[in-house]
């Protein structure tokens, strides 16, 4: 065992997201084996304390303090798990504890504490906060359990939930108090490994309520070691734990930091001080390669980076630049008006203030045409079928050609219901997060039909296709769209046409707009090299783990043969 190697090299692995919970795990999966304490051939073997369990689980259920065991299949070599240590054995689960069925009713015991699978956090066997009988207000058959049982939960998903309790008290029904006839922390560590968790999952055959019923429970296989070693094995994994305890401490104590950093940094340039603004800039793009770790971090990044595009935060003006005013009135001009009259800003409506030369427009004063619905015909598994997009082709805000279904429809190829390059998606329903939610089609015409859940339209050539898109998916205009979206279904909000054509678009002259987007993919692109950074890192780090993970789990005979080579 090289249990040593992964903890020296734990620094180097801490920032994998699943490294603490992984080290968990592993430490359990050594216990179970025999490889986390040296054996002691002066212990009692495990043979001889399984057959004085067998006379005492006899003589209690005899004197009626235990349930009487159901029988269990006789194990064989071909049932073995794994390698045990010489001096361990293999039982059957029935054989080492008792699962007891005490239903009572809870109404008459109203003031002792209310154990359910909700107060055990998985894999770790820690007991949650709890209330009693009373203060849960739940009242239906719960099992009597007395100090000193192990609580377990036979529902899935909840299967690595297991905890000793030290006090009288009631529990769900669907978990089992068991009383342990071995070291019953030991059984305890067992019982949330994945040794113990893998068998009760494979026993788990329920669809409509998937469970690990009693028979199924009493034949799972576990490692006995002698009794001694079971108390050595306990009281390391307790040490071994509270290290993990600390790495977790240190890890969200660490992550804190590096979120209030990121924090504060993307706030300055959210609300920026125009004298400090630029250093403020350079600062944060400079740092936050550094501090992020995280993809929501990314996130957060991109998002700040389109809040500055849409106020006039990420390049200068230029007086030079013909005003916002001017285009919007010639763009105004020079489209077909197909309705009554235009949808306006008012200044009482303008969401926030924006530079001089820019000005406030509708998304109906920038179109040429739309809104326009898309259709629905039923879908087809036949090959030769026209493809219709799904709202996963947009929800990124980047188009995706690969996210299509094969529809039943016989469609004209001048019909509006074909995509053009250009034509600019906005998805009519879906999620409070992504309703509203646009992408750009890009891709040859007649290739793909769009859903009813889109609305699309096309831009005017005044202004600059990209420059509004990403206005439409900043925050200002997502949380415009999905606070007027409404609908029947909740999870399922949708926005009319009206609403869309009523998005407020911040516009500024046509030659920042174009510059607006050329930083814009700048900062994209740094944003994408973070993204991958941190997957190569991520992946360095899981590599890592998983080398470790192997090493120490491998024979001993396994590594001198490698050390050798």
């Amino acid at each position: 065992m090289n249990a040593e190697r992964l903890l020296a090299h734990y620094e180097e692995i801490a920032e994998a997201p699943d490294a603490i919970a992984r080290l968990r795990r592993f430490i359990l999966d050594l216990a179970v084996r025999g490889k986390l304490v040296a054996q002691d051939p002066n212990d009692e073997p495990a043979s001889e304390l399984l057959r004085r369990v067998g006379v005492q689980f006899a003589q209690q259920v005899h004197d009626g303090k235990l349930n009487k065991p159901k029988p269990v299949t006789p194990i064989s070599t071909s049932d073995y798990l794994f390698d045990l240590p010489g001096n361990w054995r293999w039982a059957r689960f029935n054989e080492i504890a008792s699962i007891q069925s005490n239903l009572v009713n809870p109404r008459q015991y109203q003031n002792m504490p209310h154990i359910a699978p909700d107060n055990i956090e998985s894999w770790t066997a820690r007991l949650l906060p709890y209330s009693t009988i009373k203060e849960s207000g739940v009242f239906s058959g719960k099992h009597l359990f007395y100090a000193g049982a192990i609580l377990y939960s036979k529902i899935r998903p909840n299967l690595a939930k297991a905890t000793k309790v030290d006090f009288d008290g009631l529990c769900s029904a669907d978990m089992y108090p068991i009383v342990a006839l071995i070291d019953p922390d030991f059984l305890l560590k067992f019982m949330v490994s994945e040794a113990f968790v893998s068998q009760a999952v494979s026993e788990d055959n329920r669809l409509a309520m998937p469970k690990i019923n009693q028979s199924a429970l009493s034949e799972i296989l576990v490692p006995v070691p002698p009794l001694a070693e079971q108390q050595r094995i306990a009281a390391k994994v307790n040490e071994l734990m509270e290290l993990c305890d600390h790495f977790e401490v240190s890890r969200t104590a660490r992550d804190a930091m590096r979120d209030r950093l990121v924090a504060a940094s993307l706030a300055r340039l959210s609300a920026p001080d125009p004298e400090t603004f630029q250093s403020d800039a350079r600062f944060a793009l400079d740092a936050l390669p550094a501090l992020t770790a995280r993809p929501d971090q990314i996130k957060q990044l991109r998002q700040t980076i389109l809040n500055l595009a849409v106020r006039g935060k990420l390049v200068p003006q230029d007086p030079n630049d013909e005003p916002a005013a001017e285009l919007l009135r010639r763009t105004v001009s020079t489209k077909q008006i197909v309705r009554r009259s235009l949808v306006t800003i008012s200044s009482a409506n303008e969401p926030y203030s924006l530079p001089d030369t820019w000005k406030w427009a509708s998304l109906d004063q920038l179109l040429v045409s739309g809104p326009q619905n898309g259709i629905s015909p039923k879908p087809t598994n036949r090959e030769d079928a026209p493809k219709a997009i799904t709202l996963t082709a947009t929800t990124s805000g980047i188009f995706d050609p690969a996210c299509y279904k094969r529809v039943e429809a016989v469609i004209p190829e001048d019909s509006d219901f074909w995509l053009r390059d250009g034509d600019l998606l906005f998805q009519r329903g879906n999620t409070r997060e992504y309703v509203g939610m646009s992408a750009i089609y890009r891709g040859p015409p007649n290739a793909f039909l769009f859903p009813d859940l889109m609305i699309k339209v096309r831009i005017s050539a005044e202004v600059d296709l990209r420059f509004v898109h990403l206005a439409s998916i900043s925050q200002p205009a997502r949380r415009f769209l999905s606070e007027n979206a409404s609908g029947a279904q909740a999870t399922m909000p949708k926005i009319n046409q009206s609403t869309l054509i009523s998005l407020p678009i911040p516009l500024p002259p046509i030659a920042e707009q174009r510059r607006i987007v050329a930083r814009v993919d700048e900062l994209m692109a740094l944003c994408d090299r973070l993204e991958a950074a941190l997957a190569v890192a991520d992946a360095g780090r899981r590599n890592l783990l998983n080398a470790l993970l192997a090493e120490a789990l491998a024979p001993a005979e396994d590594r001198e043969l490698e050390a050798a080579e």
